[in-house]
């Protein structure tokens, strides 16, 4: 059971993480260089999850600190006229260079990563440790069409198969939350965080997501964004376009009873961010054509109604998240250093 959680708060992390997009604002990306050769770009994704769930009077903590490393490498480019639009529809592949990952859930650690071939960090959990190592040199072949909406995902089979080659229960539990709505939400290199259109000095605009998570439950998210204008402070953010983003979250429990499972999630239900601790802020570099840096944060809060083997609980949860998103031209895959010698 513990392995499917931690499983499910991976997904989770990564889908909500994935939960992040002059005095004119006209976001676009480059997947080009100087010679207007196809050029991969490299991402970074950081998030640092404290989950605290109370039932029956106790606490139970899970710290979670991941770290993915994704590679996007252009292979098509396609000039598309719809009407009077005309865009550029690109298919790229999405590929996870590699992940860290280092947990602990009241005081029992889990830790993984896969640029080190010591893993002993997860071996009290080698169904997890297997989850982690399938998830490295996973690809995607993503097709982005106009302001770059993801379009479709290629590769989702072949993902939900190397994840659960050992576990007849996770492939069966993939197979329910990997919906094609959450997989789009997780292949986005813009994580929704463009606007549609220029965007002036103070403008403020949204957009909505229904995220899908079969017997996990819905997220009905929120962003709300304000184009603040060029960073004029000092230092290696100045001169780029500098976005507010606030995240509203409204969760919703799964109405069909999955089969096959250990757990449900009942209705009644409820899980809400506090828009004002869950402000962040996206720097575009508009001469790199890229996200230079975005940092999303999300304070959650609400009670769940779980059914485990025939039992009911509630419990209460708070979660504070926040992730941090950097894109470069290289790599930022680094061999871990080793520790210093006594």
């Amino acid at each position: 059971m513990s392995r499917i959680r931690l499983a499910v708060a991976a997904l989770l992390a990564s889908a909500l993480a994935l939960t992040v997009g002059a005095q004119e604002l006209k976001p676009t990306l480059k997947f080009k260089n100087e010679k207007n050769e196809f050029a991969p770009v490299y991402q970074e994704m950081t998030t640092d999850v404290v989950q605290v769930i109370k039932v029956q009077g106790q606490d139970l903590t899970q710290k979670q600190n991941s770290t993915f490393w994704f590679q996007w490498t252009p292979t098509k480019e396609e000039k598309v006229k719809e009407g009077n639009d005309e865009f550029t529809r690109w298919t790229i592949k999405q590929k996870i260079e590699g992940l860290k990952m280092d947990i602990d859930i009241s005081g029992n650690p889990i830790k993984y990563d896969s640029r080190v071939t010591d893993t002993t960090g997860a071996a009290g959990n080698p169904g997890l440790l297997d989850f982690f190592k399938g998830l490295k040199d996973a690809e995607f072949t993503v097709t982005l069409g106009k302001n770059y909406k993801v379009e479709k995902v290629d590769g989702k089979d072949d993902f939900i198969k190397r994840l659960g080659a050992n576990s007849a229960q996770m492939e069966a539990l993939l197979k329910k939350v990997m919906t094609d709505e959450a997989l789009k939400e997780m292949a986005d290199p813009t994580y929704k965080l463009f606007p549609d259109g220029p965007k002036k000095k103070d403008e403020t605009w949204e957009r909505k997501v229904l995220l899908p998570l079969g017997p996990v439950g819905t997220y009905d998210l929120t962003y709300k964004f304000k184009y603040l204008g060029p960073e004029t402070a000092e230092g290696p953010k100045k001169g780029l376009d500098k976005i507010e983003v606030t995240t509203i979250i409204k969760y919703s429990a799964p109405k069909d009873n999955p089969e096959g499972l250990l757990f449900r999630i009942k209705e009644g239900s409820t899980l809400e961010s506090d828009p004002e601790k869950s402000k962040g802020v996206i720097y575009y570099d508009p001469k790199n054509q890229w996200i230079d840096e975005a940092t999303i944060n999300i304070n959650l809060k609400g009670n769940l109604k779980v059914t485990i083997g025939g039992t009911d609980t509630t419990a209460e949860l708070t979660q504070e998240q926040k992730t941090v998103i950097k894109s470069k031209g290289t790599s930022f895959i680094e061999a871990p250093k080793e520790p210093p010698k006594k």
